[in-house]
């Protein structure tokens, strides 16, 4: 009963939005009581994303249940938006639960609507998705840094505003030093940040990227990780930290380059001593995504 209501009175508010003698600007102005923080049904051809948004990797397989969860039960948690022009919002927050609204073909969402600069939106979207959401650590440390570059905030206020101690927000601001290839295979989850922690303490990329290649291809732990790096530093003769798994067949290189081929991309095939294996198919985009999904369709 009481979500009806609110609903209802959303509804209203939404209303009362579209009338021109009702454009609220400011908390000044006539009726910005009623609608700043309060729910409102927002149409959701009238949010623009937001720029400031840190996440740039979105799951489409999470994106599908949270869009199955939205089809049963609705959206549960608002999105948070500001307000841009007549009837014009930008996102706050709440990306995720905007595009799963717009994959069951929501028209409305319930928003929660903020009256902020530029410097202020960029805050609460940096925090609130560093807060809320699973955000890989090369995008939490972007998340850090854009905060000291654009907002202006030391490393210290970084860790007051978003709660976390001063030597973890360096901890992550650290990663961006990693060689690209080394950040990206963080945020595709090949190594862990621990992995990236250890290797940052070589300065040379090339040896970064070389010990990279190890971890991947030996699949080593961090504490292995860390006794490469120190045997780096001392100067001693690589020594093997972890045996290759032998494996119980090869894929033949013709056969590779049929996956490759067939798919458009660089296809991992990894093979266990049992037998068993693994494929891995990557792809760069949204459509990207799809473009390979249609040719397993097909």
């Amino acid at each position: 009963m009481a979500l009806a209501k609110k609903q209802a009175m959303g509804r209203g508010l939404s209303a009362l939005l579209k009338d021109p003698e009702n454009d609220i600007k400011s908390v000044s102005d006539k009726n910005a009581d009623k609608v700043v923080g309060n729910i409102i049904e927002l149409e959701i051809e009238a949010i623009e994303i937001n720029p400031f948004q840190p996440r740039t990797n979105f799951n489409e397989e999470s994106l599908q249940e949270l869009a199955t969860s939205i089809r049963e039960l609705g959206v549960i948690q608002p999105i948070t938006v500001r307000k841009m022009d007549f009837n014009k919002y930008q996102l706050i927050s709440g990306e995720r639960r905007l595009r799963a609204s717009k994959i069951v073909g929501l028209k409305t969402v319930p928003a929660y609507i903020r009256l902020a600069d530029d410097n202020e939106s960029l805050t609460m979207a940096l925090v609130e998705n560093i807060q809320r959401h699973d955000l890989d650590p090369i995008e939490i440390a972007l998340s850090y840094q854009r905060l000291m570059d654009e907002i202006q905030l030391t490393q210290e206020q970084v860790s007051d505003r978003v709660g976390k101690k001063r030597s973890t927000v360096a901890n992550y601001m650290r990663l961006l030093k990693l060689d690209p290839i080394i950040q990206t295979g963080i945020r595709d989850g090949f190594i862990s940040m621990g992995h990236g922690r250890a290797i940052i303490n070589v300065d040379n990329h090339d040896v970064q990227t070389d010990i990279y290649q190890k971890i991947v291809s030996q699949n080593l732990s961090v504490r292995e990780t860390e006794a490469l790096v120190k045997a780096y530093h001392e100067g001693t003769p690589d020594k093997p930290t972890a045996k290759t798994t032998a494996v119980a067949f090869e894929v033949a290189n013709d056969d590779q380059e049929v996956f490759n081929s067939y798919f458009g991309t660089k296809i991992d095939v990894k093979i266990a001593a049992n037998g068993k294996g693994k494929i891995t198919i990557p792809f760069k985009s949204e459509e990207d995504f799809n473009r390979i999904i249609k040719l397993i369709k097909s």
